[in-house]
């Protein structure tokens, strides 16, 4: 399979951001999770502005427009390698960048959270760590459960009314913590989130219970992180069979992404492989490709080692996925019933909406599978 040439500025490759803004970004964001030097989180890659910089320039070549960092990434060396390798490059100005704050960062009492203290600070830091003179799109990285939301999103309101950014999100927030979001920005006129940055793949699929009916229902988009699932879902775990060399769950168990059933995970790495085998194409290209049709998902971000990697994972542009290979990942990675979705979709199935027909819809066919359909 080859990669795909790169498209123009006018092609529908380009998707916007979200339904409620127009900003047009690449399907995929090249994550930063490997860009650092010997800081914390360097178990997931060490590239350095050199090595970066040949990443960036193919990921252009390849049309992708968004960078994806935060200030956690190596407690800001991310950054500052961001900012160094698009020095080296003449199209720097093409790429759009999205950072985040609000985890822990330090050993003092406010080096973490969602304060107004704490986000103003960050994002000043950010800026001279990249040297621009905005953000493109800001993350609040996860839930404060102390600080009113009130003064977090008076203050998202004022960055982006100074400037400093021009759209942000929330990333990794409950279905509820989401909308409470929204239900205070509206009462307050505060500008609102536009999108919402979480963990989804074909595994790890739980935030189908609430997180993307959520914003499916806000009418926000959600840009998952980790689509292969910290590397578990490219093939190089199986049933028996670890990964020789480096790998970015940092124990070799996958606990980082809290794996509650190998069974289910390798069966979908087997469905992956069937699909890859079926097209000629790589099984990370296949969980890639499969992410993107999902209801919701207007973009995805994913990391690289290396560019032999990063070329592997722009052939999913090049991949038409048919019903029926969405059909056999879909089956066996799907979530557990849970109540009250259960109760829904056998109780109240004739009246689903938008933001629940292709989740608890899809849960409707395996209760009446399951337990049989009423009458």
């Amino acid at each position: 399979m080859s990669t795909p040439d790169a498209p123009t500025g006018s092609t529908p490759f380009y998707r916007q951001l979200s339904p409620t803004c127009g900003l047009r970004v690449s399907p995929v964001a090249l994550g930063t999770l490997t860009f650092g030097r010997g800081e914390e989180l360097t178990h997931m890659g060490d590239l350095d502005a050199d090595r970066a910089a040949e990443m960036l320039s193919r990921a252009h070549e390849a049309g992708i427009n968004l960078i994806d960092t935060a200030n956690l990434y190596g407690r800001g060396v991310a950054e500052e390698v961001v900012a160094a390798a698009l020095k080296k490059l003449d199209h720097a100005e093409d790429f759009l960048i999205t950072t985040k704050a609000r985890m822990v960062i330090g050993d003092g009492p406010n080096d973490g959270g969602a304060s107004r203290w704490h986000l103003l600070r960050e994002v000043d830091r950010s800026l001279a760590r990249l040297g621009r003179d905005h953000i493109d799109l800001f993350y609040l990285h996860q839930w404060d459960g102390q600080t009113p939301l009130e003064e977090t999103l008076e203050t998202m309101d004022t960055l982006v009314r100074s400037g400093k950014i021009r759209y942000y999100g929330v990333s990794n927030y409950m279905g509820w913590q989401l909308q409470k979001s929204l239900r205070v920005c509206e009462a307050h006129g505060f500008v609102k989130p536009v999108a919402q940055q979480i963990l989804y793949s074909a595994y790890t699929r739980t935030a189908e219970y609430e997180q993307i009916p959520a914003a499916l229902d806000a009418g926000i988009s959600t840009q998952p992180w980790s689509p292969l699932n910290m590397g578990l879902l490219t093939g190089k775990w199986r049933r028996g069979q670890q990964p020789d060399g480096p790998a970015r769950l940092k124990d070799g168990t996958g606990q980082e992404m809290r794996v509650p059933d190998w069974d289910r995970l390798y069966d979908v790495v087997d469905a992956l492989e069937e699909v890859a085998g079926r097209h000629g194409a790589t099984i990370p290209q296949v969980a890639l490709a499969w992410t993107l049709t999902r209801p919701g998902v207007h973009n995805t971000a994913v990391a690289a080692r290396n560019l032999d990697q990063l070329e592997d994972l722009l052939g999913y542009a090049a991949l038409e996925l048919t019903e029926e290979d969405r059909t056999a990942i879909d089956r066996v990675g799907r979530p557990e019933i849970m109540y009250p979705h259960w109760h829904q979709a056998d109780m109240a199935g004739e009246r689903l909406g938008a933001a629940d027909r292709d989740i608890i819809g899809t849960i409707g066919e395996q209760v009446a599978g399951q337990f049989g359909a009423r009458g």
